[in-house]
C-alpha cells in the first residue's frame, strides 16, 4: 500500500473516530481520550528519561569526569562532586548550547525555551497549533542541553509531548474548542504527574497552571484519568517509588512554634520566587537584545552555565541529586554553609542562561530546587539557636519546595500535591498551607508569574479567545456602535411613573440620572414592577444598581463584550461628566462589527478589478450543510472572509459543520458567484445571480 493511500486511511479512520468522540457522551469520549493521551504521557516520559540519562553519561561522566549524584527514586548514588579535568565542563556545556541552537533552529523553531509556556499558549489562543515534529525537536534538544550540564527541568519536554498528542487529537478528530483546550490542558498535568511519579498533583495541575488566579475545572476528571494511566505506564518501566523516596518518615506536626518557622520559609520563598521570575525574564531578554546567531545564544549561555559550575558544581543538570543529599542531616551539613546560602541564587542564574538564551528544557524542575535550598539554608541558619526547629532538615526543604514554586507557578494546591507525592510525605501538607500561603500572597500582590502565558481567569481567557477570533473588536469604538437612548429616567421620578414610561417605550430598562445629570446607575422593568406594588411613590433613584456595566465613549468593543455580565443585553455609554451619551445593546454590538467587517471586505474588493463581495444566508437546500465549509467544495479563488453563526463570527474558513442560517462573506470572481449562491442554497442551479448591492444587508438603524 503506498504511503498516500495509507494517509487516506488514516485520515477516514479519524473522521470516523472523530464522529464517534463528538457524539458520545462525557464519560465514554474522556475514557477513550484522557487514557490516550495518558499512555503517551507515559511513554513520552520514559523516552525523555532514558534519553536524558544517556546523554548525562556520555558527556558529563564518560566525557567529562563528573557524575552528578541521582535522586533515590532514581537509583540514588552521592556521584563524584569534583571535575577531574576543569576546562573541559564550560566546552561541553558551550558545545551542547550550540548543538541544541542549531536543532531547534532549523527544525522547529518554536521548540524554544521551555515548553510549559508554550503548551499553555495553546492552550489559551488555538490547542491544534502544536506541531508534532516540535515535539520530537524539544525531547532531543532538551536531552542535548541538559546531558551536557544545562541547568534545566525535565518537565517541559514531556509536558510538550503529551500536550502535543492532544493537539493531534484536537486535529485529527476535529474537537470542538472547548475540548481541544481540555485535551492540551490534561496533555500538560499527565506529562508532568509521569515523570514525577506525582499522578494526583499532575492531575490537579492540568487545571491549575492555565490560570494565574482561577481554575480549569474542566479538566480535573480528564486530568485524574490520563495522569493515572501515565503514572502506571512510567511506573511499570521505571518503578513506583516517589522521586525522593520516603523523605521525612514519621514526621508528625505537634509543635506549634514550628507554624512562625515555615512562615519564615514562606516569606523567604516568595521573595526567592520573585527572583526567579525577574532574573529568568530579564536575562531571556538580555539575550534576544543580542546581535548574534539564533544558534550562537544558547552556546554563550552554556559556557556562562559552565563557568559558574567551576565555583557551583551544583548548578549542573537538573540537581535533584543535591536535592535529596540536603534532605539528609549527614548530607546537608556536609555541604559548606556559604554553598547553601548561594545556591537558590547560582541556580536562578544558571537556569536564565541555559533555557533564557535560546536553549531547551524545563523550568518547573529548577524551580523545585531552588525552592528546595532556600529551605535548606534557613534550616542551617536557625537550627543551631531557633527552638522548636526539627531535628531533620526534610521538613524545611520540602515546604520550601512547595512554596517557592508553587507562589511563582500561580499553582499552590497543585506543587503541594505534587511535591508530597515527590517526597512521600503526605503528613508535612497541614503546616506547609502557612508556608504556600504566604508565599502566594507575596507573589500575587506582585502580579507576577513564571509563566508568560497563564491568563489571569477564566472569563479573561474567554475575552482572549473572542478578541483573537474578531480581531476587527479592537477597532470600533463604543461611541460608532452605541445608538441613542430612548429613554433616561430622572432620579426623582416615582416608581410608578417610570414603570409607566418603561412600558410606553417597550424597552427592558433604563439609566436613571440625577439633578445634575449624572449617571446613577440602571433599572430593570422588573425591578420596578416589584417596586410599584410596595412603594410606587417612592423616587427611581432608590431601585437603581450603581454596579450596572457602564463604558466610556471611547471604549472599544472587545472592552464593551467583557464589561457585559452574563445575561445581559445592554449597557450604558457615558461621557467625561458620567453623564449619559448612549446605549450600546448585543444588536448595536453585532450590527457594528459586520459593518467594520463589510468595510474591509469592500477594500479588498477594490484592490482587484474582477473580484466582487457577495454575502449570502445558507438555506436549508444546501448540500453544505452539516459539513465544515474548509472541506467544502469552492470555485478556485474564492476568498472566504467570515462565517457567522448567530452573534458568533468567525474569521476565514470555518471548522465547525456549517448550519441553515450561517452568513457567508466571500470575494469571488463575477462568473463563480452562481455557483457558490448555490452551493450555499441561495438560488436553484442555473438562476441567474442578483445585483451584487441587492445581496448586500444594508446596515439599518438602531432601534436603541
Amino acid at each position: 500500500m503506498s504511503v498516500a493511500a495509507a494517509q487516506r486511511r488514516l485520515r477516514a479512520g479519524g473522521a470516523r473516530a472523530g464522529r464517534w468522540v463528538r457524539g458520545a457522551g462525557y464519560l465514554p469520549k474522556w475514557v477513550v481520550l484522557g487514557t490516550g493521551i495518558g499512555v503517551i504521557a507515559g511513554l513520552g516520559a520514559v523516552a525523555f528519561y532514558r534519553a536524558l540519562r544517556f546523554a548525562t553519561w556520555l558527556f558529563l561522566h564518560v566525557i567529562g569526569g563528573y557524575a552528578p549524584p541521582f535522586p533515590a527514586g532514581e537509583g540514588g548514588g552521592a556521584g563524584t562532586g569534583h571535575f577531574p579535568h576543569w576546562w573541559l565542563i564550560p566546552v561541553i556545556v558551550c558545545l551542547g548550547g550550540l548543538v541544541t541552537g542549531l536543532v531547534v533552529q532549523r527544525l522547529a523553531p518554536e521548540a524554544e525555551g521551555h515548553g510549559t509556556d508554550a503548551a499553555i499558549d495553546a492552550v489559551h489562543t488555538n490547542p491544534r497549533m502544536v506541531r508534532a515534529r516540535a515535539v520530537i525537536v524539544k525531547l532531543i534538544a532538551s536531552a542535548l542541553m541538559i546531558g551536557t550540564g544545562g541547568s534545566g527541568g525535565r518537565e517541559g519536554p514531556t509536558a510538550q509531548i503529551s500536550a502535543g498528542f492532544g493537539s493531534l487529537l484536537a486535529r485529527t478528530l476535529d474537537l470542538s474548542p472547548e475540548d481541544g483546550r481540555t485535551a492540551v490542558c490534561v496533555g500538560i498535568g499527565a506529562g508532568i504527574g509521569s515523570i514525577f511519579s506525582a499522578p494526583l498533583g499532575g492531575a490537579v495541575l492540568a487545571a491549575d497552571i492555565v490560570y494565574m488566579d482561577d481554575f480549569e475545572v474542566a479538566a480535573l476528571i480528564p486530568g485524574l484519568i490520563a495522569s493515572i494511566v501515565g503514572y502506571t505506564v512510567f511506573g511499570l518501566i521505571n518503578g513506583f517509588s516517589p522521586m525522593f523516596g520516603y523523605a521525612a518518615p514519621g514526621y508528625e506536626f505537634h509543635e506549634p512554634l514550628q507554624l512562625l518557622w515555615f512562615a519564615v520559609i514562606g516569606v523567604c520563598a516568595g521573595f526567592v520566587g520573585l527572583a526567579y521570575s525577574a532574573g529568568f525574564h530579564a536575562t531571556a531578554g538580555a539575550f534576544g537584545r543580542l546581535r548574534l546567531p539564533g544558534a550562537a545564544r544558547p552556546a554563550l549561555g552554556g559556557l556562562a552555565t559552565g563557568l559558574l559550575a567551576l565555583v557551583l558544581p551544583e548548578v549542573l543538570g537538573t540537581g535533584y541529586g543535591w536535592v535529596q543529599q540536603s534532605l539528609g542531616r549527614p548530607g546537608l551539613l556536609a555541604i559548606p554553609l556559604w554553598v547553601v546560602l548561594l545556591l537558590p541564587f547560582g541556580k536562578i542564574a544558571a537556569t536564565a542562561f541555559s533555557i533564557g538564551s535560546g536553549g531547551s528544557g524545563g523550568i518547573f524542575g529548577p524551580g523545585v530546587v531552588i525552592g528546595a535550598f532556600t529551605g535548606a539554608a534557613i534550616w542551617r541558619l536557625l537550627e543551631p539557636v531557633a527552638p522548636g526547629v526539627p531535628h531533620s532538615p526534610a521538613p524545611f526543604v520540602i515546604v520550601g519546595m512547595m512554596a517557592c514554586f508553587g507562589a511563582i507557578a500561580r499553582a499552590p494546591l497543585a506543587m503541594m500535591l505534587m511535591v508530597a507525592e515527590m517526597t512521600g510525605s503526605l503528613t508535612i501538607l497541614a503546616p506547609a498551607m502557612v508556608a504556600v500561603g504566604l508565599a502566594y500572597l507575596i507573589v500575587r500582590r506582585s502580579g507576577q508569574t513564571i509563566y508568560r502565558s497563564q491568563l489571569r481567569s477564566r472569563d479573561e481567557a474567554r475575552g482572549a479567545r473572542l478578541l483573537a477570533g474578531m480581531p476587527l473588536l479592537a477597532r470600533v469604538s463604543v461611541g460608532q456602535a452605541m445608538s441613542a437612548p430612548r429613554l433616561v429616567l430622572a432620579g426623582s421620578t416615582p416608581v410608578s411613573e417610570a414603570r409607566e414610561a418603561l412600558r410606553a417605550a417597550g424597552l427592558p430598562g433604563a439609566p436613571v440620572i440625577d439633578e445634575d445629570r449624572q449617571f446613577l446607575g440602571d433599572v430593570s422593568a422588573t425591578t420596578l414592577d416589584a417596586a410599584a406594588d410596595g412603594a410606587p411613590g417612592q423616587p427611581v433613584s432608590r431601585q437603581a444598581d450603581a454596579a450596572a456595566p457602564s463604558l466610556t465613549e471611547d471604549a472599544s468593543l472587545d472592552q464593551a463584550l467583557q464589561a457585559l455580565p452574563p445575561g445581559h443585553r445592554w449597557l450604558t455609554v457615558l461621557g467625561p461628566q458620567r453623564e449619559v451619551r448612549g446605549i450600546l445593546a448585543v444588536s448595536d454590538l453585532v450590527r457594528a462589527y459586520r459593518k467594520a467587517m463589510r468595510a474591509d471586505a469592500h477594500r479588498m474588493s477594490r484592490a482587484s478589478s474582477s473580484a466582487v463581495l457577495i454575502e449570502e444566508q445558507v438555506t436549508e437546500r444546501s448540500p453544505l450543510i452539516g459539513s465544515p465549509l474548509d472541506h467544502a467544495p469552492l470555485p478556485e479563488a474564492t476568498i472566504v472572509l467570515s462565517v457567522q453563526h448567530g452573534d458568533t463570527v468567525s474569521l476565514g474558513l470555518a471548522g465547525s459543520p456549517v448550519a441553515a442560517g450561517d452568513i457567508v462573506t466571500a470575494l469571488a470572481r463575477p462568473d463563480q458567484v452562481n455557483d457558490i449562491r448555490t452551493l450555499l442554497g441561495a438560488s436553484a442551479p442555473g438562476t441567474e445571480p442578483k445585483p451584487l448591492e441587492r445581496r448586500i444587508v444594508i446596515d439599518e438603524p438602531s432601534p436603541g
